[in-house]
């Protein structure tokens, strides 16, 4: 069986067994176990014995008649087993007759259902990754290093919190684009990519809902992923982007996040996703740091804090003023704000070094390494400020 295939009917077999009646939680758990049967009969291989499968025909010949089946049955064996809902045993009872299953997708529903604003960001991160990213419990809590049991009551406490929501309404884009943009920043850890499933499943949302700040979301993963493979050294140690082996880019995914994104911009509805792929796509598109158009980065990152007033958005923009205007301006616009901002302390020590402040840089660059958020940064911090030591003279 082919688990990336499993994955990508996951969120059409659980809409499914909701438009029968199941509940959500019930018939996410359903779809798993149903998963979890595929992927066993998968690594068995062929079964000698003729008689025929639980759950009917091969898996192979239609998989996804094979999971709504399997899950269904599931569905019903756990409903008769809980003496809670013997109420609807009748209605469990009258199971489908096999037949063609009707061409509705109610996908999309799922995304802003699992992305529902009760839920605490961790939480709608990992209900999307298993109820429409088709993961199951123990991989979500591999690539996120906790426990099994901490993320399976995780998933159990946000199933339960949304189970009796009605989706009668639209729900928010912006709130479902978050969530995923979470899950595409967590990148890879474990046995699972989550930056890669993030883009599977914005490219799964894109196909369904024409919307430019989908585009601009796809465009933006599209683009930091094509730098993916140059962004560490063979030891693992971080690479700065003006220091990145360009060859190593994924040009393929350049030019389609390129292509998705000019094509959102044309539509003249500019939003915080489509202004930061603007910013990656100058940066994609320059065939050199020293020729990157920082003029046209510091207006974009203009657009973006009016956009969202996000005060991470004018760091950026600091680092940026300093390049196109020269490091004096940058930390003029650094000065402006909040001090106890992340990575405030290593853009000063950038910004001191590039205007030959070299004692203050090296200080800096301490400093910003013990309030580092990952043990990377911080080895590639010390190492910067190491390095400044060095050549400082005695």
């Amino acid at each position: 069986m082919d688990e990336a295939l499993l994955r990508s009917l996951t969120p059409s077999v659980l809409t499914v067994l909701v438009r029968r009646g199941a509940d959500f939680a019930a018939a996410e758990d359903a779809v798993q176990d149903a998963l979890v049967e595929a992927l066993r009969i998968g690594a068995a291989g062929p079964s000698p014995d003729p008689r025929p499968r639980p759950g009917g025909d091969d898996p192979l010949r239609d998989p996804k008649g094979w999971l709504i089946t399997v899950a269904w049955r599931k569905f019903l064996d756990a409903t008769r087993a809980d003496a809670a809902r013997r109420r609807r045993e009748d209605r469990a009872e009258e199971e489908p007759a096999p037949g063609p299953v009707p061409a509705v997708d109610d996908t999309l529903q799922l995304y802003f259902l699992c992305a529902h604003p009760s839920l605490t960001p961790a939480s709608a991160v990992a209900l999307t990754l298993r109820a429409v990213g088709g993961l199951t419990t123990r991989q979500i809590a591999r690539a996120y290093l906790v426990p099994e049991a901490t993320m399976a009551q995780r998933i159990s406490r946000a199933k339960r919190t949304v189970s009796g929501v009605r989706l009668d309404r639209p729900g928010d884009v912006a709130t479902v684009l978050r969530v995923l943009y979470l899950v595409f920043n967590e990148g890879y850890s474990g046995d699972i990519d989550l930056s890669a499933e993030a883009i599977r499943l914005t490219r799964a949302l894109a196909a369904r809902i024409d919307h430019p700040e989908v585009a601009g979301l796809l465009a933006l993963m599209l683009l930091h992923h094509a730098r993916r493979a140059a962004r560490t050294a063979a030891d693992g140690s971080l690479v700065p982007l003006a220091e990145q082996d360009r060859s190593r880019w994924d040009t393929a995914l350049v030019a389609e996040g390129i292509g998705i994104l000019q094509a959102a911009l044309a539509r003249d509805r500019l939003g915080e996703f489509q202004a930061q792929a603007a910013v990656a796509a100058l940066h994609a598109d320059a065939p050199s740091a020293g020729e990157t158009d920082w003029v046209q980065i510091v207006e974009w990152y203009d657009e973006l804090a009016h956009l969202t007033d996000n005060p991470v958005v004018r760091l950026n923009r600091a680092v940026a003023v300093g390049e196109a205007d020269g490091p004096r301006a940058g930390l003029a616009a650094l000065a402006t704000l909040d001090a106890s901002l992340p990575r405030h302390t290593a853009v000063a020590a950038y910004l001191h070094e590039r205007d030959g402040d070299l004692p203050t840089a090296a200080r800096l660059y301490a400093e910003a390494a013990r309030k580092a958020p990952n043990t990377a940064e911080r080895d590639h911090l010390t190492r910067q400020a190491a390095r400044l030591n060095t050549h400082r003279p005695h």
